[in-house]
């Protein structure tokens, strides 16, 4: 089960950042192969993600390359050798359901949780099918690349569409949904209004590209105090009633509500868990 809310990318050519990324708090680091790293680095790269994942797997995901490209080829034939994996591999420019079985197939038994990129419209269109497959553990929003196939600037209302698209697969399948990383690293308040917004519309989770945004994806995608407070409330107030339609601070709470505060308490508990063992 993917339970990350926030996603820290460290570059895979910047081995000296590693311990500093994964000391910094995020629900998951990953290690990028892609888009973070030049041409000519990408050997060095895969070496020192694979190297350090083969010591301390915990924790770590990589991004490989699109596995159409050269450099996409050769992450998965170093993977398939390698030590040791990673608990979850991001795999970019997903558009068929059969790429992730082609991952999933090459690696077997040692397959990580997958979790693919919708970056383009073809992907986006078959997002359900991509979603439904069994490796599959959640889906991110790849809206870099999305916005630059639709020439459109990387930007909330722009992409609001197909962000609303990807959520609607996602919920069909089951399967959480990772938003796009916020690029103005010096927007504080457009940070925070963005997380709200891409968890008002069901996203889960949102990646970041510093250490600075963690804070607010964290407040943004962790139930608050008065939240947790209000489901218990409403789950004994729901059994106290029979487990039948009744009124609830002035609004009717029933089955689908209930269902929504259980999750709300079920990833209170999550964190906590996760902060006692931190």
């Amino acid at each position: 089960m993917f339970a990350a809310s926030s996603l820290l990318f460290v570059p895979g050519s910047r081995a000296d950042r590693f311990d500093k990324a994964k000391g910094a708090g995020a629900d998951l680091t990953v290690i990028d192969l892609e888009d973070a790293v030049a041409p000519g680095d990408k050997t060095t790269a895969r070496e020192a993600a694979l190297g350090e994942v083969a010591d301390r797997p915990q924790g770590w995901a990589i991004r490989i390359n699109g596995v159409a490209t050269a450099a996409g080829v050769r992450d998965l034939a170093a993977l398939l050798d390698a030590d040791g994996l990673p608990d979850t591999l991001l795999v970019p420019m997903i558009e068929s359901g059969a790429e992730v079985a082609i991952i999933a197939g090459a690696l077997d038994d040692r397959c990580p949780d997958l979790v693919p990129l919708i970056e383009t419209p073809r992907g986006l269109r078959h997002a359900l099918e991509i979603a439904s497959q069994p490796k599959v553990t959640a889906m991110m929003f790849g809206g870099g690349d999305f916005s630059s196939e639709l020439d459109v600037e990387l930007a909330w209302e722009p992409l609001l569409a197909a962000r609303q698209q990807l959520i609607l697969a996602c919920a069909e399948a089951g399967k959480p949904a990772i938003d796009v990383p916020f690029v103005a690293l010096e927007d504080e308040a457009g940070l925070a209004e963005e997380c709200a917004r891409a968890r008002t519309i069901g996203f889960t989770a949102k990646a970041a590209i510093h250490p600075r945004q963690l804070s607010a994806i964290r407040d943004a995608f962790a139930p608050s105090d008065d939240e947790v407070a209000e489901a218990h409330e409403a789950l004994a107030a729901y059994e106290a009633g029979g487990q039948r339609a009744i009124r609830f601070k002035g609004r009717m709470l029933e089955a689908p509500f209930i269902k929504k505060y259980r999750a709300v308490i079920a990833q209170a508990e999550r964190q906590t868990g996760e902060q006692t063992h931190a």
